[in-house]
C-alpha cells in the first residue's frame, strides 16, 4: 500500500477540463480533524470562477460531443469512472479521511461499493424512456419522451463527500445534464482527486466542473446562475433556506437531502443484541455525523434494562483514536465547529434534567483533534431539546415506552422525517409501526443498509426530492410530449382547440 504523505498540499479547481487556480489568487486551508492541523490548502473560488464552470457546463450540454452521445455511449462513461473508482479506492479513502476523520476501514468499505452506484445507472442509461399515450382522439397520436435538463449545480456537504456527491453525479451524467459541484470548502480534497478520475474516463470537457470556496460568493452565485437547470443540495436547514430563495431567482428545480432526527423503536420481543448493535452503528457509527443517525432510541420497559446494559456494555470499550489506524472503531468530529456545537447540546441535555449513562466529554488520552466521546443520554422528557434537535454527533437519547400508540406518537413528534429503525420478531408489528412512522427510510431490524437501487430521501426539515434508486432519473429529466396527426385531411378551423 502506498502511503500518502501528509504536507501540505495544493488543491486547484476543475473547470472545463483543465486544472485552474481562482481568479482571485487566492487560496484557503483544508484541516485534518485528527490533529486540528492544516494540511493543505485549496483554491478560493470567486463568482467569476463559477460562471466560467457554469458556461463551460451550458456549453458541453447544448454544443459539444456530449450533446450527440447515445445514452449507451453515455452509460459506458459512467461505468468507466466507476471502474477507476474501484482501482484507486486506498487513496481515495486516505483523503478522504485525512480531510474529515472518518474511519479509513468505513472509507475502504464505503469506496469499495460506490462503484456499484456508478455500474447501476451506467445500467439504466438506455433504459430512460416515455410512453405511447392512448388518446380520446381519432387521427392522433402521441408519446412522451424523458429529457435532461441542462445544467445542474450540485452542493455538497462535509461529512461524505464523495459518497453524497455520487447520489448527484452519477444520475444527472447517464441523464444527459452536465454539472458543476461546489463541495464543503471543510473538505474538497477527495472530490477534487476524484477529477483526476473523470478526466482519465474520457468525459469531454464542461460536462463535470468542480469550484471550491465558501457559500459567499461561490454558492450564492451557482444556486442563483441564470443558466442553472437545477439544483441538488445536502446540507443544513438553514442553508437550504438560502439556496431556496436563490432558485427562485432562476426558477431552477431543487431537491434538499438535509438532516435528521431518527428514532431506533426497540419493542419487546426483539433480539437484545442485535438491536444495540444496531443503535450503535445507527449513532456512533461515522461519529454521529450522518443524516440518518438514529439519534433517538425508544426501548419498550420489558427489556429496557437489558438493551441498556447492552448499549453500555460496548460503548466503553469502543476504540476511539487515530482515523487511519485499522484498530480505531471512532474517530474525530469533521470541524472545530462540530465539536463546540456537541459540547453545547450535552451541556444542554445536563441543564434539562437529562442523566449522563456514559460518555460526555473529550477523551483524555487525546490532546490533539476535534475528539468527543461516545455519549448515552437517559430521558423522561421526550420534549427536551436534545431530544428534538438534531445534533450531529456521537449523542444517543434513551427513552422508554409501553405500548405501540405512544412510541409512534413520540417518534413523530420532531419536524424531520428522514429515516427510523424498528426492533421486533413480530413483523405484522413492524409493518404497521413502519407505515405508521413518518419517515422516507425504513429499517426492520437493520441500519444504515444503503442500495443504488434504493431511494433516499425524505420531508420536514429533511427535506423533498429522492436520491439513489430509478427515482433519482426523474430528478434530472424533463418529461416532452410529441402529437403527431395522422389525418390526411385538411385543418378545418384554425380556431378550435383539438
Amino acid at each position: 500500500m502506498t502511503e500518502l504523505k501528509t504536507e501540505l498540499k495544493t488543491f486547484d479547481m476543475y473547470i472545463n477540463g483543465e486544472w485552474t487556480a481562482s481568479s482571485s489568487g487566492e487560496y484557503f486551508p483544508s484541516y485534518n480533524p485528527a490533529t486540528g492541523e492544516a494540511w493543505a490548502r485549496v483554491a478560493k473560488g470567486t463568482a467569476e470562477d463559477v460562471n466560467r464552470a457554469v458556461q463551460a457546463a451550458h456549453q458541453a450540454f447544448v454544443n459539444s460531443e456530449w450533446t450527440n452521445m447515445t445514452y449507451t455511449e453515455r452509460g459506458k462513461l459512467v461505468r468507466k469512472l466507476g471502474d477507476l473508482i474501484a482501482e484507486n479506492v486506498e487513496e481515495l479513502a486516505q483523503y478522504e479521511t485525512i480531510d474529515n476523520g472518518k474511519l479509513i476501514r468505513e472509507m475502504r468499505g464505503q469506496l469499495n461499493y460506490l462503484p456499484e452506484f456508478f455500474y447501476y445507472y451506467a445500467g439504466l442509461a438506455d433504459k430512460i424512456h416515455g410512453h405511447t399515450l392512448p388518446l380520446d382522439k381519432q387521427d392522433m397520436f402521441a408519446f412522451t419522451t424523458r429529457e435532461p435538463l441542462g445544467v445542474v449545480a450540485a452542493i455538497t456537504p462535509w461529512n461524505s463527500p464523495l459518497y453524497l456527491t455520487t447520489l448527484k453525479l452519477a444520475p444527472a451524467l447517464v441523464a444527459g445534464n452536465t454539472i458543476v459541484i461546489k463541495p464543503s470548502e471543510m473538505t474538497s480534497a477527495s472530490l477534487l482527486e476524484l477529477m483526476k478520475l473523470v478526466e482519465e474516463a474520457g468525459f469531454p470537457p464542461g460536462v463535470v466542473n468542480v469550484v471550491t470556496g465558501f457559500g459567499l460568493p461561490v454558492g450564492d452565485t451557482l444556486t442563483a446562475h441564470p443558466l442553472v437547470r437545477r439544483v441538488a443540495f445536502t446540507g443544513g436547514a438553514e442553508s437550504a433556506r438560502h439556496v431556496v430563495r436563490n432558485t427562485a431567482e432562476n426558477f431552477a428545480q431543487l431537491s434538499l437531502e438535509l438532516g435528521g432526527k431518527s428514532p431506533n423503536i426497540v419493542f419487546e420481543d426483539a433480539d437484545p443484541d442485535n438491536a444495540a448493535m444496531g443503535i450503535i452503528a445507527g449513532i456512533f457509527g461515522a461519529t454521529g455525523q450522518s443524516c440518518v443517525a438514529g439519534s433517538r432510541a425508544f426501548l419498550h420497559v420489558d427489556i429496557y434494562d437489558k438493551v441498556m446494559e447492552r448499549l453500555v456494555d460496548r460503548v466503553s470499550n469502543i476504540m476511539i483514536g487515530d482515523p487511519l489506524s485499522d484498530t480505531t472503531e471512532m474517530g474525530p468530529l469533521a470541524t472545530e465547529e462540530q465539536l463546540k456545537r456537541v459540547e453545547k447540546y450535552v451541556k444542554l441535555g445536563k441543564e434539562e434534567g437529562g442523566k449522563i449513562i456514559i460518555g460526555g466529554k473529550k477523551p483524555e488520552h487525546l490532546e490533539k483533534g476535534w475528539y468527543f466521546e461516545p455519549t448515552i443520554f437517559e430521558h423522561t422528557d421526550n420534549n427536551a431539546r436534545i431530544t428534538r434537535e438534531e445534533i450531529f454527533g456521537p449523542v444517543l437519547s434513551v427513552i422508554p415506552f409501553k405500548n405501540e400508540a405512544e412510541v409512534i406518537e413520540m417518534a413523530n413528534s420532531t419536524d424531520y422525517a428522514l429515516a427510523a429503525g424498528i426492533w421486533a420478531s413480530d413483523i405484522a408489528k413492524a409493518h404497521r409501526v413502519a407505515k405508521a412512522i413518518r419517515a422516507g427510510i425504513v429499517w426492520v431490524n437493520t441500519y444504515r443498509s444503503i442500495s443504488p437501487i434504493a431511494p433516499i430521501g425524505g420531508s420536514g426539515l429533511s427535506g423533498y426530492g429522492r436520491e439513489s434508486g430509478f427515482d433519482a432519473i426523474y430528478e434530472y429529466t424533463q418529461s416532452k410530449v410529441v402529437w403527431v396527426n395522422t389525418s390526411s385531411e385538411a385543418i378545418p378551423d384554425p380556431f378550435i382547440m383539438r
